[in-house]
């Protein structure tokens, strides 16, 4: 499974708003990679931010 679909399997499965640690934590990746996807994944519009430094799916 590529990381990115680990990051947005991470999101589904915890349900709530998490931050850039925590979803790495979840999906068992590293927190700069981690960073890296969730920018590129709220670029695309997969995820949004409903306060600072939170993320959550759309």
């Amino acid at each position: 499974m590529e990381n990115k679909e680990k990051m947005v399997q991470a999101f589904t499965q915890a349900g709530k708003a998490l931050k850039a640690g925590e979803a790495a934590e979840l999906a068992s990746i590293d927190k700069k990679e981690a960073d890296k996807l969730i920018k590129e994944l709220v670029k695309e519009g997969t995820l949004v931010s409903p306060k600072r430094c939170y993320y959550e799916l759309k």
